[in-house]
């Protein structure tokens, strides 16, 4: 029995230092703990495609009971979970359309107030193929491309102005006018909307795709960077997080790569304390800086390892589904038979966006 506890224990202060190490090359080094993370998120959201793929074709043919339907599916439906979090303030109840939506929502708004932007670079699968695509222009060009500062600075507030057209629209609904949109045809069935968007890809979109696709091969992040309102609006809660990169003035050489492999180019090298909300808390800098004691992820004066951050990425997620579960408003009530019906005249007029 010791002898196999031994055993155990070195084999897990192995695979702990393995995700300690770093992936890549210099100066585009990450934390194998993150790409491990990121990936697990990505195929989790893969396995709960595959299951609502079932769930959609059994609804079509009207196989009931209907396989289940994975509530994970509503964490792409960022907006309705916005909407459902205002209906939640004013009614003081949880909505049964999407609950899920909303209680993901949360968690994501929970990490970025504890742990930065940890969801675009820990969690969200659009930055792993993102990410993904700009190796892939790293690899054919030996460097990713940077836009001149003015360039950059006019693209980035794209994001900005999406979000507050999405705050400004949402935000101004009455009461009444909220509950409303959630319980209407469109709502109701806004997860399948979104699954026939990308399944029935229209020339255009996919055009626009295409674009953004190759956007993030020759420019890091161009989605993330320049138009995605749901890191803009976490960025600004992330602002307040008391975690952020700190630099030690006696210990850094001044060499600068922790500003070239910065995915959201910040000056790290000049700042005591990184506290933009561009910051997605992705370890990049620290992963790549030469000198150990120069740069760290901390609260004040505790320092936060790697595998410590993935830890709490990690638990704030799982939490937060173990405590929506628990009571009671992780799944929605939509019936198979409502379900059944409302898909099989999806394409009918009453469907249409009501705003």
């Amino acid at each position: 029995m010791i002898h196999v506890s031994r055993f155990a224990a070195e084999r897990a202060a192995k695979a702990a230092s393995w995700l300690r190490g770093t992936a890549g090359v210099k100066p585009y080094l990450s934390f194998r703990a993150r790409l491990v993370v990121q990936t697990a998120f990505a195929l989790l959201c893969v396995f709960l495609g595959v299951q609502f793929a079932f769930f959609l074709d059994a609804a079509r043919e009207g196989r009931t009971p209907l396989p289940v339907r994975p509530p994970g599916v509503e964490g792409f439906l960022p907006i309705s979970g916005l909407m459902g979090l205002l209906d939640w303030i004013h009614q003081g109840t949880l909505n049964r359309v999407h609950p899920a939506a909303t209680v993901l929502f949360v968690i994501f708004i929970a990490t970025a107030l504890f742990l930065r932007k940890a969801f675009c670079s820990w969690i969200c699968p659009v930055g792993l193929l993102s990410e993904s695509l700009a190796r892939v222009g790293q690899k054919l060009f030996r460097r990713n491309f940077r836009p001149p500062r003015p360039v950059d600075i006019g693209l980035r507030s794209l994001k900005y102005l999406l979000l507050a057209f999405f705050l400004w629209a949402i935000c101004g609904m009455s009461a009444a006018e909220l509950r409303g949109f959630i319980e209407s045809p469109y709502n109701r069935v806004s997860d399948v909307k979104m699954y026939l968007f990308f399944a029935r890809l229209g020339t255009t979109a996919a055009a626009l795709l295409a674009v953004l696709a190759v956007a993030s091969v020759f420019v890091q992040g161009a989605w993330c960077r320049f138009l995605c309102p749901y890191g803009a609006l976490l960025g600004f809660f992330s602002w307040r997080s008391p975690v952020r990169i700190r630099r030690n003035d006696e210990a850094c050489t001044g060499c600068g790569i922790c500003d070239r492999v910065c995915m959201a180019r910040l000056p790290v090298s000049s700042k005591k304390e990184t506290l933009s909300v561009e910051c997605t808390g992705c370890l990049d800098c620290v992963a790549a800086c030469p000198v150990e004691p120069a740069l760290a992820l901390g609260a004040k004066r505790r320092r936060i390892g790697v595998l410590s951050f993935a830890f709490a990425v990690v638990l704030l997620f799982t939490a937060g589904y173990a405590a929506a579960r628990a009571a009671g408003i992780w799944r929605n009530e939509v019936s198979d038979a409502e379900y059944v019906e409302r898909i099989r005249t999806i394409d009918h007029p009453e469907y249409a966006h009501p705003r």
